[in-house]
């Protein structure tokens, strides 16, 4: 089995901080992180490595500093590293990103392909289902169980009020979330080595994708401002029998003239 994992660099949501003049984020000094959710999508094809002998990629967009999400990895038991970077993929919204990464993933042989459900700085849960749009390929998101089977894999999907089992044929795209199981920390031994290891830098140019298709070219939607929620007030807490309690906060749902 072939598995590709995709994996974004992203801000450590708990330090980010927003520019109040331009609404923009701030990165300067805000340390990077692998994206949470993609972390649960590569330690998922790491234990398919383990229990069925799989080849593991790990590909991401971005950056080049970006390779240190590659390197850590690589230290957690991935065989392989592509990190594609080039100025035509500044600036990509969702849209452009799927395309760029389906374009990679058609380079390289693959039976499964990985995403987190969505990244922390987006939220968007969009770029899974587009490279599986793109590659038309079937996509199960929300995972959070999977059992191989001769010929297919058998999925547990998180459901807003339970779960539901489906069955999909290979190659096909899944999408991580938190429940499906608990990252592993880096192989101390594979901490000493991953540097000696290749990452191999894809450029536009190796994916074969239209540049049109690509970046700011490829983006119909863009980013107009970024802002962080204000703070809840205090809450009360009222020590009263459940029937006072109940009459108090409908007074004062009255005074607020919510009801």
């Amino acid at each position: 089995m072939k598995i590709v994992v995709c994996v974004k660099q992203v801000p450590n949501t708990n330090e980010v901080k927003i520019d109040p003049v331009k609404g923009t984020l701030i990165r300067d000094g805000v340390p990077s992180i692998i994206n949470p959710d993609d972390k649960h999508a590569l330690e998922e094809s790491l234990r398919l490595k383990e229990s069925n002998g799989a080849h593991v990629t790990v590909i991401t967009m971005g950056p080049p500093q970006a390779e240190a999400a590659l390197r850590e990895a690589l230290a957690m038991g991935a065989d392989r590293a592509i990190l594609i970077t080039d100025r035509a993929f500044a600036g990509a919204d969702t849209l452009a990103t799927s395309n760029a990464l389906a374009g990679a993933i058609r380079q390289i042989e693959a039976d499964v392909i990985f995403t987190g459900r969505q990244a922390i700085d987006g939220d968007t849960a969009q770029v899974g289902p587009g490279i599986a749009e793109h590659l038309g390929l079937p996509q199960v998101t929300y995972v959070e169980g999977i059992q191989v089977k001769e010929g297919f894999l058998e999925i547990r999907k998180a459901l807003e009020d339970g779960y539901e089992v489906v069955e999909v044929e290979l190659p096909c795209i899944l999408t991580a979330i938190d429940t499906l199981n608990e990252p592993r920390y880096m192989n101390m031994a594979d901490i000493f080595t991953c540097y000696s290891k290749e990452v191999e830098i894809w450029n536009a140019d190796h994916i074969g994708v239209d540049k049109e298709l690509l970046g700011l070219k490829g983006s119909p939607t863009k980013v107009f401002k970024s802002w962080t929620k204000e703070a809840k007030g205090k809450g009360e807490i009222i020590k009263a029998t459940p029937k006072e309690a109940a009459i108090h906060a409908v007074s004062r749902l009255q005074e607020k003239h919510f009801i």
